[in-house]
């Protein structure tokens, strides 16, 4: 089985990271990065709220998307 590599700070792009957390998420596994180092996130309910929290976060963002476009909120009917 191969082992992924961890990421570096350097190489995080901005996008990459859960808000302005130092959790990244790269090919499918969460990593805790700071600049001396990265660290897997291998407890499953810690990891579990990781994806919690970015589901949320996401849906957050679109809710924000479809209110800055005029459309009013989310799931209100136009007439």
């Amino acid at each position: 089985m191969s082992h992924p590599v961890p990421p570096t700070w350097a190489s995080v792009r901005p996008v990459e990271r859960l808000a302005d957390t130092p959790a990244v998420r790269r090919d499918g596994h969460w990593w805790l990065v700071s600049p001396t180092g990265s660290l897997p996130a291998s407890d499953a309910a810690f990891t579990s709220e990781l994806d919690c929290f970015a589901a949320d976060l996401a849906a957050a963002n679109r809710a924000v998307a479809h209110l800055n476009s005029g459309r009013g909120p989310v799931g209100e009917v136009s007439r």
